[in-house]
């Protein structure tokens, strides 16, 4: 991404995010492409998702690279839940407020 969110705009997300279901799920195979292929789909369909991940080892490491191979924000992790954020790159729905 080309910019960092800032802690505000991370919040807003999550708040955005709290009545939504996971539209992605890791399993036993980790991050395959196929994951990630539905990571890019939904966030261009949505802009904001939930990616639920099945037992990580360590989750904070998988949603880092989740976020980093579908080139989107981590905006936070619920459980083993992360949400992703990534704008529309031509017409991004979800206005980010700015301070």
């Amino acid at each position: 991404m080309d910019h960092e969110l800032q802690g505000f705009q991370r919040k807003f997300l999550r708040g955005m995010a709290h009545d939504l279901d996971p539209l992605v799920q890791v399993g036993h195979e980790g991050i395959t492409d196929g994951v990630v292929a539905a990571m890019e789909q939904a966030l261009l369909d949505h802009e904001l998702i939930k990616v639920r991940m099945h037992e990580p080892e360590d989750k904070k490491a998988m949603a880092a690279e989740l976020s980093r191979r579908a080139d989107a924000h981590l905006c936070g992790l619920i459980g083993h839940t992360a949400i992703i954020y990534r704008p529309h790159p031509k017409e991004p729905r979800i206005k980010l407020p700015r301070h």
